[in-house]
């Protein structure tokens, strides 16, 4: 924890992307780096595709804590509870710092348009991001150990994520599922911007990592692709529980939702991409 908060600021100038290094910086402690994996978490930040909602530094530690949680957990279901509790974990604590969760919030800026761009660098708002990059790399992991030491008796018999069913109906591996599986609900079942896109990003810009076809731009034409194809199928509508027209109080709510064909429709076209 000690390493983490004195190079924070050196890594993120490093990886360039907030979700980028705090995916980085999960593994790292853990043991465990994914050159690859970490580098497709790039088009996360500046709250999913510059559109502002929940901060890159947040995506990067969920996916980070899922990896761990795969390791430590044999039972598929069981790691991708115990990745769900620890991402809400992972919340608390990022908004107990920030004060927000998302990216607009924090940065005061629209980065989907030029002039946003421009306002964050001219105000010097990159410092403020590298700020709070600093001081809660370390309030990060410890909320991260705590909810992955958390024990978790009323859960269901197989826990469901809707991000990683996503990824799964794209061809994902057992442990890229529990990467994602704290997206659930809208981040840790939060109801924020929609869990179920961020998996389907993430998974096909590793595609196209592996394939050495993947350079981080703003301008995305196989992004754009997604996020339109995603604002088409919802309404135009981004947070979960617009989308839902519920919020998840448990991993067992929302199991239910999943498994009685909740965002079937959405998750089928995220994956049919």
């Amino acid at each position: 924890m000690k390493t983490n908060k004195r190079d924070t600021k050196r890594v993120f100038l490093k990886k360039g992307a907030c979700s980028h290094t705090f995916f980085y910086i999960f593994n790292r402690e853990f043991g465990y780096l994914k050159e690859n994996e970490e580098c497709a978490s790039d088009p996360l930040a500046g709250g999913i595709a510059q559109e502002g909602y929940q901060c890159g530094m947040l995506w990067g530690s969920a996916l980070g804590v899922g990896a761990e949680s795969f390791r430590r957990h044999k039972d598929l279901g069981q790691a991708i509870a115990h990745a769900i509790t620890a991402t809400q974990y992972i919340l608390e604590s990022f908004i107990n710092r920030a004060k927000s969760a998302n990216c607009s919030a924090i940065t005061s800026c629209d980065f989907t348009s030029k002039y946003g761009l421009a306002k964050y660098l001219i105000t010097g708002k990159p410092i403020t991001c590298f700020n709070l990059a600093d001081r809660w790399a370390p309030e990060a992991i410890q909320s991260a150990k705590m909810g992955l030491s958390q024990q978790l008796p009323d859960l269901p018999r197989v826990p469901i994520s809707c991000a990683s069913e996503v990824v799964k109906k794209i061809g994902a591996s057992d442990e890229e599922m529990v990467m994602v599986a704290g997206f659930a609900g809208g981040f840790g079942l939060s109801g924020n911007a929609c869990g179920a896109l961020s998996a389907a990003i993430w998974l096909k810009t590793l595609s196209r990592v592996r394939e050495q076809n993947y350079k981080y731009a703003l301008s995305d034409p196989n992004l754009e692709k997604i996020m339109t194809a995603f604002f088409e199928e919802t309404g135009y509508k981004m947070e979960c529980w617009k989308i839902c027209g519920q919020r998840f109080k448990t991993i067992n709510d929302h199991t239910e939702f999943i498994k009685n064909g909740g965002c079937n429709k959405l998750i089928n076209a995220l994956a049919q991409l």
